[in-house]
């Protein structure tokens, strides 16, 4: 069907040992016949995600990047666990088939989980849709995010996913420390960017639940023959126990609206610019209401989810510039960055805080 989500070619080097693999696989899952196929989905600038089609059976496999990696980062091991926890109240999580922690036979630990037949709305949408069954689709993605906010994390056994309350806090320190390492001499100080975060910080956290902290329009599967219902929700590795305004504000970051300045534009990875997506005010009015939060004033979280785009973009260039990435796209993100400091500038200097 157009507009499945599909595989292509395995990057080089970026090979798994298929028959490695296959041998794990088939002692774990033994209704298994036949010798897979592997694709790689594009992305991967974090994470890598491949498919292994046996005939008649479709499996997800993720792992770590190659080369060298720091402290917890790419944890694939937590991000099944959490995933596993999360399946019997948010059904919408894809369902963890294993797990590895044996280096020999892939050389890091990797998860294998079913693979959801579906449409992942990227930069542009899979199919064409009518305004009102994009609005539809729009509102259906928020409602996705509110059910993982109301999912009771101490029922589903997720009490140390986080530290919980002091959140907000936390992220503020650990971003602008994370921002003042990063920052090379090309880059701009976000000296009143960071300083505003810290003085408008609220004094508690307005609740803690389980948050995604990458949650896009290209995290969600989409049912191919009823493209407005949202049948999965990818990408659980940096979800955490915290402050779901917060989450909201970094989901924002990424909404680029059609009235958007042609900079902003032209980062656009997700279709929220079409003709009957709700603009970011009307997401915020809209999440409040489903959620009860206070939402009146949201620009504290719309400034600290820009920040926090800015601080992974310049983490990103950095690297880049010191030769350890190798992606010529990498060079302009150094612009992207001085960019997102200027709004930042823009929501505060328009804020009533």
């Amino acid at each position: 069907m157009i507009g499945l989500d599909r595989p292509g070619r395995v990057r080089g080097g970026e090979e798994i040992d298929i028959a490695a693999i296959d041998a794990f696989l088939k002692g774990r899952l033994p209704d298994l016949r036949g010798e897979p196929e592997i694709g790689q989905f594009k992305g991967g600038a974090s994470n890598l995600t491949y498919q292994l089609s046996y005939p008649g059976r479709d499996l997800i496999l993720r792992r770590p990047p190659f080369g060298h990696r720091s402290g917890a980062a790419h944890d694939m091991l937590r991000e099944a666990k959490v995933m596993a926890a999360l399946k019997p109240s948010y059904p919408f999580v894809p369902a963890i088939l294993a797990t590895c922690d044996d280096l020999t036979v892939l050389g890091c630990p990797f998860y294998v989980m079913e693979r959801l037949n579906g449409m992942i709305p990227r930069q542009e949408l899979p199919v064409e849709l009518a305004r009102d069954a994009v609005t539809l689709l729009c509102r259906n993605g928020i409602d996705k995010l509110v059910e993982l906010h109301k999912v009771d994390y101490r029922a589903a056994g997720l009490e140390a996913l986080g530290k919980g309350e002091g959140y907000v806090r936390r992220q503020i320190e650990g971003w602008s420390e994370r921002y003042l390492k990063a920052r090379t001499p090309d880059a701009a100080d976000y000296a009143g960017v960071m300083g505003w975060l810290k003085d408008k910080m609220p004094a508690r956290d307005i609740a803690t639940c389980v948050i995604h902290n990458d949650f896009r329009f290209d995290n969600l599967v989409l049912a191919p023959d009823e493209p407005t219902r949202v049948i999965g929700v990818l990408d659980w590795e940096m979800a955490t126990l915290g402050d779901p305004l917060m989450d909201l504000g970094n989901s924002l970051a990424y909404w680029v609206e059609a009235g958007d300045d042609p900079q902003f534009l032209a980062a656009r990875r997700q279709p929220t610019h079409v003709p009957g997506m709700l603009t970011r005010s009307e997401v915020i009015a809209y999440y409040g209401e489903k959620t009860g939060f206070e939402v009146e004033n949201f620009d504290f979280y719309q400034v600290y989810g820009l920040f926090r785009l800015a601080v992974i973009a310049q983490q990103i260039y950095q690297r880049y510039s010191l030769g350890q990435a190798k992606n010529p796209e990498f060079a302009g993100f150094i612009h992207f960055t001085n960019y997102l400091e200027r709004r930042c500038l823009d929501v505060i200097a328009r804020s009533e805080l």
